[in-house]
């Protein structure tokens, strides 16, 4: 059984960043502004260096990523400007070009409404909780110190081959680029920031490559397409005849996996394939995987047949990569597709994930169908309840609920009850060994929720 500990109200940052609605608060051409000047004085001080800066293909990118080059430049700071790239290539340049931080614009699978700010360290990784809380707090007085003298205003400038260096990083990687030649393939960019790179990379594996959701225009940014909207994806793999189908978000730092049927394939169910594979190979780190509470008992399970452990984060990818960091890992996810291999890369990555799967496929000449089946799951159901107002965790009713729902379950099951860190969303989520127990526990707070709405 497991809950989430609840953590102290923060204004700005989310389970993944900021992220919020374009023109309000916290996602605001005022706030943004108050991010770069915080940013720039927490990490450079001194008013020198560079920083990297992506973005996705959201029409609100540009204006979000203006705030950020006015704070920026006015601290002394040059801002790089990367374009239309995946979060993991922002990352991985943040790293590899010694920049003070680096900063991403996107509200990765949300619809364009939405935009967001993910933030990365010199070494490529995303603030933990005192960092984020600590800028909060600088924000809040942001306007209030001192700039750059007029000489020290830095220019921005714009920078090319990040998306190539990206490429070149995930290939390097993947063993059996060579076998995927002829592979057929369908890919979902989600019209993205994914759209240019994805192909190239299967392109130059020599993949029978067919492209969808690969024509953003500022506002159909994971609209019908993407991680989570496989339908075009299936379809598209069952017209196609292909041998499977690799969805990305928007802003590519997940995938999804659908089979030659036209069958989505649960992210715990990818996890466990490439662990392994990873383990077979002696390549996997810190005897076992990390995920977070919302993975399934059965890869739990499954792993320990392996002689592997299942360690569980709180949700976020970032979490996750904390964990790894910390105890030894080299590997680890979210069932929703945030894939970290971080011999490679420190934060999810929907491509070199992908890479990873073709890669498994190529060599076990057997059906993505077959493949993907590694474990047989626990019954478990995941239910999102959108709310407006106050937020339903602090009634005693649903507190009530979830304690009810424990108890029944006992240790045959599990409740996951959690607010969305990007989203107005209570994510209830419940796992048991039989079906009728998990549907019973689920409904007992579904119920209570829904009261308090």
């Amino acid at each position: 059984m497991s809950r989430e500990t609840r953590r102290m109200v923060r204004h700005y940052f989310g389970t993944d960043g900021i992220r919020g609605r374009v023109n309000r608060q916290p996602m605001t051409a005022e706030s943004t502004l108050r991010l770069a000047i915080a940013t720039a004085r927490t990490f450079a001080p001194d008013g020198e260096g560079t920083v990297i800066i992506g973005r996705d293909t959201r029409r609100s990118g540009e204006m979000i990523e203006a705030a950020l080059v006015a704070g920026l430049t006015s601290m002394g700071l040059t801002p790089q400007l990367a374009g239309i790239v995946p979060t993991p290539a922002v990352a991985m340049t943040t790293r590899t070009s010694q920049a003070r931080f680096g900063l991403m614009v996107s509200a990765s699978h949300n619809k364009y409404e939405d935009n967001g700010i993910k933030l990365f360290s010199p070494d490529g990784l995303k603030f933990d909780d005192p960092t984020e809380e600590a800028l909060e707090a600088a924000m809040a007085t942001a306007f209030d110190g001192t700039y750059a003298a007029p000489g020290s205003i830095a220019t921005p400038q714009r920078v090319t081959g990040v998306g190539d260096d990206y490429i070149r990083s995930c290939l390097a990687t993947v063993s059996a680029g060579s076998r995927i030649r002829g592979m057929k393939i369908v890919l979902d960019c989600a019209h993205g920031a994914g759209f240019q790179v994805a192909p190239e990379a299967l392109l130059e594996c020599g993949a029978d490559l067919t492209v969808i959701g690969a024509a953003p225009d500022g506002i159909n940014i994971n609209a019908g397409f993407g991680s989570t909207d496989t339908s075009a994806l299936k379809a598209a793999v069952l017209e196609r005849g292909a041998d499977i189908g690799l969805a990305l978000d928007g802003d590519a730092d997940r995938v999804i996996v659908v089979d030659e049927t036209g069958t989505e394939i649960d992210g715990d169910q990818v996890m466990a394939l490439i662990a392994r594979e990873l383990h077979a190979k002696g390549r996997l780190k810190g005897g076992g995987v990390v995920s977070t509470v919302m993975s399934n008992m059965g890869l739990d399970q499954y792993l320990q047949t392996l002689g592997l452990s299942l360690a569980r984060t709180r949700v976020g990818d970032r979490y996750v990569g904390e964990h790894m960091r910390a105890h030894g890992f080299n590997f680890g996810g979210e069932p929703s597709g945030h894939i970290i291999l971080s011999d490679v890369s420190t934060t999810g990555d929907g491509l070199l994930a992908g890479l990873h799967v073709l890669s498994v496929l190529a060599e076990r000449g057997q059906p993505m169908s077959t493949l993907g089946h590694v474990f047989d799951p626990a019954p478990q159901k995941l239910v999102n309840i959108r709310y407006t107002g106050d937020n339903p965790m602090d009634s005693d009713r649903v507190r009530a609920s979830i304690a009810e729902a424990e108890a029944l379950m006992g240790a045959r099951g599990r409740m996951v009850v959690r607010k969305s860190g990007t989203e107005p969303l209570i994510r209830v989520m419940a796992e048991a060994l039989e079906f009728r127990l998990m549907e019973q526990a689920l409904q007992i707070v579904i119920d209570a929720v829904n009261a308090e709405i």
